[in-house]
């Protein structure tokens, strides 16, 4: 039995333009994703609030069959970030509100967390998600996979690559030689998979040392939101699974093409308000 567990952020995606909040946020999203891709248990860890989209986040999950009872409870609103689509699809943040309970706390792993944590193959947690300096903790108890998003500062690679198997960094806007260079700096540290996506150039990876390439997938593109978390979630599930690393990547976009096909980033859209 293959189990993965995603640490960190849930939001609520507001969608301005058709005033509609859609459950969210990249350990969500990637937890959603391999529990569809063919994870056999997933299970979520998270700071929720107490108002209505966090009460709809939860039933989302529970409708996804994903357990959350490890998370925590605060008084206060949940992460809103504000989107806009473009005629393409393409998702842009407008706003997001910083008085969140999310933004107000981080979780602190306690002994019955982490003796939690261990009975999973993998965890998956992000640059949003607060957890980097609990990372430590996590050393031989479980494989780590961690979403770098745009964030590849010196700094913060040595804060967390030594603690992590899996890299994932958004890298469209890097040129070839910036790419060899992030890939060294995290292999360097001990990162074990590097894996960079590039836009419209597909995605390299480089697991131990050797690299590989990957295309997009042809995609109706109806809203590009999560679709690099369902990359992420479709390439863990395969690599769990056994497949070789070229039949991981080829998953991991098909993933995100059907992603890009639907609304929010996995559905469950509700009316602002409700």
């Amino acid at each position: 039995m293959r189990r993965m567990i995603a640490i960190g952020d849930n939001v609520a995606d507001h969608y301005m333009d058709e005033q509609i909040y859609y459950p969210g946020g990249n350990a969500v999203n990637v937890a959603v994703g391999c529990r569809r891709n063919g994870f056999d248990e997933v299970a979520y860890i998270g700071v929720f609030g107490t108002d209505k989209q966090a009460l709809h986040i939860q039933w989302a999950l529970g409708r996804e069959d994903i357990t959350y009872e490890h998370s925590r409870y605060m008084a206060g609103i949940s992460g809103c970030p504000q989107v806009k689509l473009d005629e393409h699809g393409d998702r842009r943040f407008v706003f997001s509100p910083k008085n969140t309970v999310q933004h107000l706390v981080g979780i602190k792993l306690t002994q019955e967390d982490i003796a939690y944590i261990e009975t999973f193959d993998v965890c998956h947690t992000s640059c949003y998600s607060n957890l980097d300096y609990e990372l430590p903790k996590l050393k031989g108890k479980c494989d780590v996979s961690y979403d770098f998003s745009d964030q590849h500062g010196e700094a913060l690679l040595a804060r967390v690559c030594p603690y992590v198997r899996f890299g994932f960094f958004s890298g469209s806007d890097l040129t070839d030689a910036q790419v060899d260079q992030l890939i060294a700096a995290a292999a360097g540290y001990g990162t074990e998979v590097v894996g960079i996506t590039l836009g419209s150039r597909g995605a390299l990876f480089a697991i131990n040392g050797k690299r590989y390439e990957q295309g997009i997938k042809k995609a109706h593109v109806v809203d590009t939101m999560g679709a690099g978390d369902s990359f992420i979630a479709g390439f863990l599930t395969a690599f769990y699974q056994g497949l070789s690393p070229e039949e991981s990547l080829d998953k991991a976009a098909q993933s995100a093409a059907i992603t890009c096909g639907q609304n929010g980033g996995f559905g469950y859209g509700r009316p602002f308000g409700t």
